[in-house]
């Protein structure tokens, strides 16, 4: 069992990690819908940005998932945390 000030460590760089994803989020949501017109350039009849931001956005959600599994097994790991399966 972790101590009370590892634990309290552990779960302040979760919610770190959680804020730092959920903004990485939403900066991909809108930011890149939101910046999709400026990109005029077209491809197979519709513009460039609207394609990379329907092609590309869920690939790097994708990315953003496995970069938050990732980090929070490392936090587990330094915590000495361990999962039963």
């Amino acid at each position: 069992m972790a101590s009370p000030e590892t634990a309290r460590r552990h779960w302040k760089a979760a919610r770190w990690l959680s804020a730092g994803g959920l903004l990485a989020w939403f900066l991909l949501t809108f930011g890149v819908s939101y910046f999709a017109r400026t990109f005029g350039a077209s491809a197979l009849g519709s513009t460039w940005g609207f394609w990379m931001a329907a092609q590309g956005a869920p690939l790097l959600y994708l990315v953003l998932v496995g970069v938050y599994a990732w980090g929070m097994n490392r936090l587990d790991e330094r915590a000495g945390i361990v999962e039963s399966d």
